[in-house]
């Protein structure tokens, strides 16, 4: 084989085992970072289903006071 031919060969063959490790790297960053977000969001979810809760509670007890205040003003 000519040392041209050779010299080709080798080229390409570092060029693609370059390319394809970049893509595989991309890949496994990208992969990465999007299960991080996804923590990120459980979490966030999370305190957003907990505010909701406390919401409903506050509500509820605010009632509770309502009906106490009423009672004790009925009963004097």
């Amino acid at each position: 084989m000519a040392p041209d031919v050779i010299n080709a060969v080798v080229t390409i063959s570092a060029s693609l085992i370059g390319t394809f490790g970049g893509i595989i790297t991309s890949a496994k960053i990208t992969t990465f970072r999007i299960q991080e977000l996804e923590k990120k969001v459980e979490k966030h979810n999370s305190v957003v289903e907990r505010t909701y809760r406390l919401e409903e509670r506050t509500n509820y007890l605010d009632e509770q006071i309502d009906k106490l205040e009423s009672k004790i003003e009925k009963e004097k």
